[in-house]
């Protein structure tokens, strides 16, 4: 017996997940997600140990384990921003008009 195709209805997105899902603080969340996921790929590309991760960024083991599973809530934009200046990274932060009704914020990492 065949199975009937069932549509699945797409929508393209903003580049916003958490704006898509209509989140709270939804460009805060983002940033926070890429300042993660730029940390995360730095201790995987060095091969550190949650243990040794720890002692760079400052915090305890099971703080790193979190981070890297993306938990980043309990850390603000300015602790993560600290996390990556800890690990060796410069951070430059822009600030210009727009032409918009309202601006928005972005991560560019340099490879």
């Amino acid at each position: 017996m065949m199975k009937k195709n069932k549509r699945v209805r797409a929508e393209e997105g903003s580049g916003n997940v958490f704006a898509d899902l209509d989140l709270p603080h939804a460009e805060q969340e983002l940033l926070k997600a890429r300042l993660t996921l730029q940390i995360y790929k730095i201790i995987k590309a060095r091969g550190l140990t949650q243990a040794k991760a720890g002692g760079i960024l400052g915090i305890k083991q099971p703080h790193v384990s979190a981070l890297l599973r993306n938990r980043a809530g309990m850390f603000s934009v300015e602790r993560l921003m600290e996390f990556l200046t800890n690990l060796g990274q410069d951070i430059e932060i822009t600030v210009r008009p727009t032409r918009k009704e309202h601006g928005e914020v972005s991560v560019v990492v340099a490879a």
